[in-house]
């Protein structure tokens, strides 16, 4: 199995001897990937991910990544909560945050300058690659009389927390929707708001039960997450809902914005639905600061895919399952344009023949 290099020169410190930790079992075999011991010192000190929303896939894959690649380096990696993709992106930027995961259009646009990101390009991140994609969902109560994106139109709508991926895609569905035209009346138009998943979910539900305070609750809300996204799915044990289909929207997308957009559908066994419902995915990538070290580079891109069956784990202990994890494939995983990947996971990559 994968071991750190043990490497003690003199004036090495007894806290980095003792971070030396041992890298468990490996999942499986990559072609030209050693099982023997790894040439790779150890990161020499903790290192945080920045993930996304509690009860998103960002950190929940997160903490289970981050819980993973601790044990196998014998070094900290935290897993931190943020507002998501926008926020991730700058706080690696900024060094607040060592790693953190972001979608495939957020990234363009920080590394192009575009949008939110027009004051300064963040052109000196790099990517350790992409991990898995993130699936648009447009949740309505069962009861709901919203049978397409036009009947949102007047609706209070979630649209994700602000400085976050969710809020980019989601302003530009409706934009390409064309729900709000100029000289349309106040009243006709969406109301958006920006709430966090476990918000979002909360008045989606009290709205739906009548118990919403006055100027509270939403008539649906739009999230950008992996599948599946554990606070949604609950909502079908309670006041059941259903996904708005986008698939005309998705297309326009797809083929107009540069931002690795693909138009596909969410499966009905991932919720309990009817049918599948055509959408927007988005390729989620893992970011990294200009100079985070090699050490943590290389060991939390071989952590990603030689401890991939751990990672995915086990779908009766729900606390410790990510589905997401199987999606990983180093073959796609190297496809994060226009971010360059970092030199060390470049290197393990070539290493390894991908």
């Amino acid at each position: 199995m994968d071991r750190p290099r043990l490497i003690v020169p003199d004036s090495m410190s007894r806290r980095r001897v003792l971070g030396l930790g041992a890298a468990a079992a490996a999942a499986f075999a990559l072609p030209g990937c050693s099982r023997g011991r790894s040439d790779e010192p150890a990161p020499a000190a903790p290192a945080k991910l920045a993930t996304g929303n509690v009860g998103g896939v960002y950190y929940s894959f997160g903490s289970g990544l981050a819980m993973l690649v601790s044990e196998v380096t014998g070094m900290t990696l935290t897993a931190v909560e943020t507002a998501g993709s926008i926020d991730n992106l700058r706080r690696v930027q900024a060094g607040t945050a060592d790693v953190g995961f972001a979608t495939s259009d957020s990234a363009y646009a920080a590394y192009e300058g575009l949008g939110q990101f027009k004051p300064g390009a963040l052109n000196k991140i790099t990517s350790l690659g992409r991990t898995y994609d993130n699936y648009v969902h447009v949740v309505v109560p069962m009861a709901s009389t919203v049978k397409t994106l036009e009947d949102l139109a007047g609706k209070d709508v979630s649209v994700g927390p602000k400085d976050s991926g969710t809020q980019l895609v989601a302003d530009m569905i409706l934009d390409t929707a064309k729900i709000e035209k100029t000289g349309e009346s106040v009243g006709s138009r969406v109301r958006k708001k920006s709430l966090s998943l476990e918000e979002a979910v909360k008045q989606l539900s009290d709205r739906a039960n009548k118990s919403a305070a006055p100027g509270q609750g939403i008539d649906a809300m739009i999230w950008s997450g992996g599948l599946p996204t554990a606070p949604i799915a609950a909502l079908q044990s309670t006041i059941g809902f259903r996904l708005v289909d986008i698939g005309s929207v998705a297309q326009t997308i797809a083929l107009k914005q540069f931002g690795g957009y693909i138009v596909s559908s969410i499966p009905p066994k991932t919720y309990g639905l009817a049918s599948a419902v055509p959408t927007l995915t988005i390729p989620n990538y893992l970011i990294a600061r200009p100079n985070l070290s090699d050490s943590w580079a290389w060991w939390i891109v071989n952590t990603l895919f030689r401890r991939q069956k751990d990672l995915i784990g086990n779908p009766n202990d729900k606390a410790n399952y990510h589905p997401e994890a199987s999606a990983l494939d180093p073959r796609s995983a190297i496809a994060t344009m226009p971010v360059p990947l970092h030199p060390a996971a470049e290197r393990w990559y070539r290493n390894n023949h991908i």
